[in-house]
């Protein structure tokens, strides 16, 4: 028989140290706990704690992929696309939830220095705190962009 087709005597010997130091040596098989849907949720979808749980993945395959790693960080968000139970989350693949509506009235905000002068508008598209947005002023029509604040106002103009 040809040694170079058949495992011989050393060639299982090799084999069988390199499967124990795979087996013992967590660097040789790295894993990550990654925090991954339990059920399929759709775009839209806010994020609860009881929707994920945890599963391995071996690091290598996913060294290149940048996905969460912590419930922290998903919890609260919204889905952008469909998410499908045991795979891991994409950063890309969620936003904030909004806080302002395409479509809804939202208080319009300019301040500079000590002036302040609030109003109404209805937001032309949705946005997440920090988001610029396009509203139209109810009184005048005109259309201005503004930032989302965290109370939900936009801020107009001014300083």
């Amino acid at each position: 028989m040809k040694s170079g087709w058949i495992a011989s005597g050393p060639r299982i010997a090799a084999l069988a140290v390199f499967a124990l130091v795979t087996a013992i040596n967590p660097a040789a098989a790295a894993t990550l706990q990654l925090p991954v849907p339990k059920i399929t949720l759709y775009p839209g979808e806010l994020i609860r704690s009881d929707h994920l749980t945890d599963q391995r993945f071996n690091a290598r395959a996913l060294s290149h992929s940048a996905v969460y790693k912590s419930r922290e960080d998903i919890v609260g968000k919204v889905a952008r696309r469909t998410l499908l139970p045991g795979q891991p989350i994409p950063v890309n693949a969620l936003r904030d939830p909004y806080l302002v509506v395409q479509g809804r009235t939202v208080q319009i905000v300019y301040r500079d220095g000590a002036l302040t002068i609030t109003g109404y508008a209805v937001a032309l598209e949705s946005g997440s705190e920090g988001d610029v947005i396009r509203v139209r002023n109810v009184d005048s029509g005109a259309i201005v962009k503004g930032v989302v604040e965290s109370d939900g106002t936009i801020r107009v103009g001014g300083s």
